[in-house]
């Protein structure tokens, strides 16, 4: 599957709702990181932006390494997954490996999901989930938008999170920060829809 089918595959399980909130410069991006993005992220980040799945994963929001941020996401979640990685036990196909790991989720079970950065290609980036539950890191052969796509559809051989909220669903939904934040203001759930009279209470 490409990237390009996998995302449209994505958008008919996961249709997008309000326009993406994702500006990236990616040459910026690029010069700090040492490594052009995947090009499955850049389009899934043009078409969705950064935000959550269903109030349980979020993908992170992209930002230059080394540089001072209000989030501090993908910078953070990579540092703490490098941590990880040192003190974590690996499943038998890491045993030997050694990876460049870049973060671009997490979740509520507080999995870490990252990239191997390794190869030169970055279309080629497996996708590395520390399931903290298990206390184990894995590898999943297949890019970030296909791998969104194996969890709905239940496709891997087991759920590779620490919780099923997505596993299987079929369907999901996705709201970009902004628009939970808009939501939140006006009073409302984002994730019920439902009025909320907490909503709103404790500012962005």
């Amino acid at each position: 599957m490409t990237g390009v089918d996998a995302l449209e595959e994505l958008r008919q399980l996961m249709p997008p709702g309000a326009s993406s909130n994702a500006s990236v410069d990616w040459a910026r991006m690029r010069e700090s990181w040492g490594k052009d993005f995947p090009s499955d992220y850049r389009q899934f980040l043009d078409l969705y932006g950064f935000g959550g799945i269903q109030n349980y994963l979020s993908v992170l929001q992209p930002e230059p390494k080394g540089v001072e941020s209000k989030t501090s996401d993908m910078r953070n979640e990579t540092e703490m997954a490098e941590d990880a990685w040192s003190l974590v036990r690996k499943s038998p196909e890491l045993a030997e490996a050694s990876p460049v790991l870049i973060a671009w989720g997490g979740d509520a079970s507080a999995d870490l999901l990252c990239w191997d950065a390794s190869d030169e290609d970055p279309d080629r980036w497996p996708v590395l989930v520390y399931k903290r539950g298990e206390g184990l890191w894995r590898r999943y052969d297949c890019g970030m938008v296909q791998f969104l796509v194996r969890v709905l559809r239940a496709e891997f051989d087991e759920c590779p999170l620490g919780d099923l909220s997505l596993w299987g669903r079929g369907s999901a939904t996705f709201l970009n920060r902004r628009e939970q934040q808009r939501l939140w203001k006006e009073g409302i759930d984002p994730w019920t829809g439902e009025p909320d009279p907490f909503a709103g209470m404790f500012g962005d």
